[in-house]
């Protein structure tokens, strides 16, 4: 099964300031403010939805096709990728910009002061699928993620034009989306990716009951934090798997794109939706223990003692001869 992730490719620069940013401000100042910190640390990591769901793939052996826009300093990051079982050749590269960054501040209270980049990204609506799906010989599912709000519109247009299943995944850009591009976005899709808050979101803004979207898509996929994930389909009794054990909880960042990643390798494997939930919801532990979206190891002996002790002897074996 080839499956195309859409989606952003980015750098996050994280830096620590020891102080606290309210010390820094003076209540009667703040039109003019004009302020450098001193930072202890600066963490440089690889990250974008696209780029991250395609690592979780490519972890699980199910070879992704990463469909998105970089910049000319893309090359150390696209090593990274390919070396990690990615596709990368659908990439686009910008001749002018930057890949994407997010360049983020937090202070002692944890409080933040951040600016993401958009550079390459934004030619993310110049690909077309076609080139991409003529180049593996078609495609069979596009998961279409956060990215450049009008390639996100032209890939699910295109998807629907050449009837190609695809998987609906708004995430960071459902805020700044109006009800009738997410009505567009969803309508038809095979599947539909949120968590709850997202879930009442898109509601609320398409004015759609939950039935009512339940009727036009396949597959309704709600992440639920700490409770695992519910799996929904009209006319059928839903599908709800809770969460593998934590052994420590270092990082929630990532944790979606990571269930993702194992959902769509369940799929792209052929086994029942309740099993590609799990491996999901396995994948996602792992990232959660983990600081970075893309610093995990996955190493297949540990990750199927842990999957069998979560979800059983059946399940595991069912999973095994798949892991690759």
């Amino acid at each position: 099964m080839r499956i195309a992730v859409t989606g952003s490719i980015a750098t996050d620069h994280l830096m620590t300031f020891p102080g606290r940013f309210a010390d820094q401000l003076v209540a009667d100042q703040l039109h003019t403010v004009s302020l450098s910190f001193l930072v202890d640390n600066l963490d440089v990591r690889r990250g974008g939805v696209g780029a991250n769901i395609a690592f979780g793939m490519g972890q699980l052996g199910t070879e992704p096709i990463l469909v998105g826009a970089a910049g000319f300093d893309f090359d150390e990051y696209r090593a990274w990728l390919d070396r990690h079982g990615v596709d990368t050749a659908s990439v686009r590269i910008s001749e002018t910009l930057h890949t994407a960054r997010f360049v983020c501040t937090t202070d002692a209270d944890h409080n933040q002061i951040g600016s993401f980049y958009t550079g390459a990204m934004s030619e993310a609506r110049q690909i077309e699928l076609k080139t991409v799906a003529d180049r593996v010989d078609g495609l069979d599912l596009v998961l279409i993620g956060a990215d450049d709000p009008e390639a996100m519109l032209r890939h699910t247009e295109e998807c629907r034009s050449r009837s190609i299943p695809f998987a609906a995944d708004f995430s960071q850009q459902i805020a700044r989306m109006a009800g009738d591009e997410i009505r567009i976005l969803l309508d038809g899709a095979t599947y539909l990716f949120s968590n709850e808050y997202e879930k009442g979101l898109i509601e609320s803004k398409t004015g759609w009951s939950d039935e009512e979207i339940l009727s036009r898509v396949g597959h309704r996929v709600t992440t639920l934090g700490a409770q695992g994930v519910r799996v929904e389909r009209a006319g059928e009794e839903p599908i709800v798997v809770g969460c593998a054990e934590e052994e420590r909880k270092a990082d929630p960042t990532g944790v979606g794109d990571a269930f993702r990643a194992g959902f769509l390798s369940g799929l792209a494997w052929g086994v029942s939706l309740e099993r590609a939930a799990q491996v999901g919801c396995m994948l996602a532990t792992l990232v959660i223990e983990t600081v970075g979206t893309q610093e995990y190891q996955l190493r297949r002996g540990h990750f199927m003692e842990r999957f069998t002790k979560a979800y059983g002897h059946e399940a595991a074996t069912e999973v095994r001869k798949h892991l690759g």
